[in-house]
């Protein structure tokens, strides 16, 4: 398979100060309203960067459920390799590749849980399906066959019935709290458009432009 000689032209619009909105959420909303109008396939998935407690990078994608002024937020297994990476280093990257519209948005800042409110209100709203999937997979954890894991999703289902599914402890969400925000937009010959938003410390959004 020789990559070396692909090559995509990205004969897209420019980007620059002038183009984009001085909030930088409300410029990723406006991204965002573009992947989901282009019908792109889980416009709302993101990779989630961490370090973990031996200083090795991990990602991996998860499904953004939120998103506003405070920052945008995930749920997962609070017992995850992700999650345990996070408590013990909130710094995280985020990245969302639209590359269909040759977009992506980075974002570094660091994570916080959400509150138990906020993650009984989205428990609520889960496919019960996936609620009983919560409870039984030990998400991260060594399991001997995929048929070991449907006894335990069956197991669990039999014993709740039709009962409710309440959140299990276990599980929760984070919020990454933004301190820096990239938009690139890919542009002909590789020199693409790069605008940074930085948190300054009176709470305001400078932005400056990056070399491709």
């Amino acid at each position: 398979m020789d990559l070396a000689n692909r090559r995509e032209t990205y004969e897209e619009a420019g980007l620059d100060v002038d183009d984009v909105h001085a909030d930088p959420i409300v410029q990723f909303e406006q991204w965002y309203r573009d992947a989901e109008a282009a019908q792109l396939w889980e416009a709302n998935a993101m990779v989630v960067s961490a370090v973990d407690a031996d200083g090795w990078p991990t990602s991996r994608y998860v499904l953004m459920k939120a998103f506003d002024h405070h920052g945008f937020v995930f749920f997962t297994n609070l017992e995850s390799d992700k999650a345990v990476a996070l408590d013990g280093n909130p710094q995280t990257a985020l990245t969302f590749g639209w590359l269909p519209l040759r977009r992506q948005i980075r974002v570094l800042g660091l994570t916080e849980r959400v509150s138990s409110d906020e993650a009984d209100d989205y428990w609520a709203r889960r496919p019960r399906g996936s609620q009983i999937g919560g409870w039984a997979s030990p998400q991260s954890q060594v399991v001997p066959d995929r048929a070991e894991l449907d006894r335990r999703y069956a197991a669990f289902e039999a014993g709740v019935g039709d009962g409710l599914v309440e959140r299990p402890e276990h599980w929760g969400g984070y919020r990454v709290v933004p301190q820096r925000i990239e938009f690139w937009q890919g542009r002909p010959n590789r020199f693409h458009d790069r605008l940074v938003y930085t948190l300054s410390p009176t709470g305001s959004w400078p932005i400056t432009r990056l070399a491709p």
